[in-house]
């Protein structure tokens, strides 16, 4: 916990702070990659730092950590400490790393607030970075021990043993150890680090869900990210720099550098209560893992799977869906597509609804003769209050950011505690 001391100045300076973050972590990140360029073309992300996005995630953890010790001192964020260390442990960050970042973060402070910051002032914060970093060491450490790489040495060696276009924009590919050492472990919902040398001789990093749990390797599903702007953004996304390299390069044999599986939000092995997935996208991934461990374990778990996309043929495992949910004692799946639903592509409208189904709602005609067919289609954006979520459901969400934000008010709203609503972001999490 915060010094009393620290604590008040904490407390008269978060307002400051704060208000300032965005500018002190943009300067922090132009101090920090011109003394060490190389950390921008080995371990950051490229287009995060491009189109701001690490800056803003940065900016939110350290807020939060700083107002938690002050409004519950006698507590840490430990939700926060996990979900960073997961992430920090699957890239290879270094402990001795923690210090270069606290030198160019708080020159960037000082340069920001200027005469505001204090010998006082400056003493109170390096105890709040220290309690985070040292937090963070403390369980990075024991995540690369269980992991088996208690030397911070992540990166393995993996071939490419098979490519599956899956769609126009989205590819499946297993990797098997090129070691000869065996599969590491992973739980439904956990995500591997992949590391890829550029044309230009950057090492970059993107983290991918494993989109399911084969015997015999690890298999990953990465969707091609084209670039442009996005509704409402402030500026354009670049395109997938790793993304582009996967799709247009590696098609099979070739080596990858691969992290072992990593992440906190999985699916557990206890409860008997329903289960929620809600995934937009390539969000899909880890639901896909988990509502493939189920089935093979033989869960009876009412289990809702959700699902919003552009179109049925921008759907990566759309068929895989059918049969796994077709596979699960009680499940179904909802579909929401933003185009028009056509009439052939297996949907049929009507087909099979009850009476005083909504208009828009869509079957797929693939239920055997005399079964209820377990999925439903609709038109539009994702909308749960179209559904019935049953009674004490745990809700996992994976996809953009905005449409997670929108699909946990809706399972409030519903009664979801918010405990029970468990969230994956591909790339900085900004917090929900």
């Amino acid at each position: 916990m915060l010094s009393p001391k620290s604590a008040e100045t904490v407390r008269a300076t978060l307002p400051a702070v704060s208000g300032a973050i965005g500018e002190i972590t943009t300067l922090f990140y132009e101090k920090l990659f011109a003394a060490h360029p190389e950390l921008l073309r080995h371990l950051f992300n490229r287009g995060n730092q491009a189109n701001g996005g690490q800056q803003r995630a940065l900016a939110g953890a350290v807020v939060t950590f700083a107002r938690h010790l002050i409004e519950h001192p006698d507590g840490r964020p430990d939700a926060l400490l996990t979900r960073i260390a997961h992430k920090h442990a699957s890239l290879g960050v270094r402990p001795d790393q923690y210090p270069v970042v606290r030198e160019h973060l708080f020159a960037a402070i000082a340069e920001v607030l200027g005469e505001a910051v204090t010998d006082e002032v400056v003493r109170a914060w390096d105890e709040v970075y220290w309690l985070m970093a040292h937090a963070l060491i403390a369980v990075e450490k024991q995540l690369l021990d269980e992991a088996g790489a208690p030397d911070g040495e992540v990166w393995r060696p993996f071939r490419v043993a098979a490519r599956i276009e899956e769609t126009a924009e989205v590819a499946t590919f297993l990797l098997r150890p090129a070691d000869g050492a065996p599969v590491p472990p992973s739980r439904p919902g956990q995500y591997v680090s992949v590391q890829v040398q550029l044309p230009d001789g950057a090492r970059q990093i993107r983290q991918y869900s494993l989109s399911g749990q084969p015997d015999d390797g690890l298999q990953i599903s990465v969707k091609r990210v084209v670039g442009g702007r996005r509704a409402g953004a402030p500026s354009e996304d670049p395109a997938g720099e790793v993304s582009g390299s996967l799709h247009a390069h590696v098609h099979g044999g070739e080596i990858l550098h691969v992290s072992p599986p990593f992440g906190e939000v999985v699916l557990g092995d206890d409860g008997e209560g329903p289960l929620l997935f809600a995934s937009a996208g390539i969000g899909c991934t880890p639901m896909m893992a988990m509502l493939a461990h189920l089935a093979t374990t033989g869960s009876r778990r009412r289990i809702v799977a959700a699902h919003a996309d552009r179109s049925p043929a921008t759907h990566p495992f759309r068929t895989d869906l059918h049969r796994l949910t077709g596979k699960l004692a009680d499940a179904t799946a909802e579909l929401w597509y933003e185009a028009p639903l056509p009439h052939d592509d297996g949907l049929r409208r009507g087909d099979g609804l009850p009476g005083g189904e909504e208009e828009g709602a869509w079957r797929t005609g693939e239920a055997a003769e005399g079964a209820v067919d377990p999925v439903t289609v609709r038109s539009g954006m994702m909308d749960l209050t179209q559904i019935a979520v049953p009674a004490g459901t745990t809700a996992y969400l994976c996809g953009p950011v905005p449409f997670m934000k929108a699909v946990r008010a809706q399972l409030l709203a519903a009664g979801v505690p918010a405990s029970r609503i468990h969230y994956e972001v591909f790339g900085p999490d900004p917090g929900l």
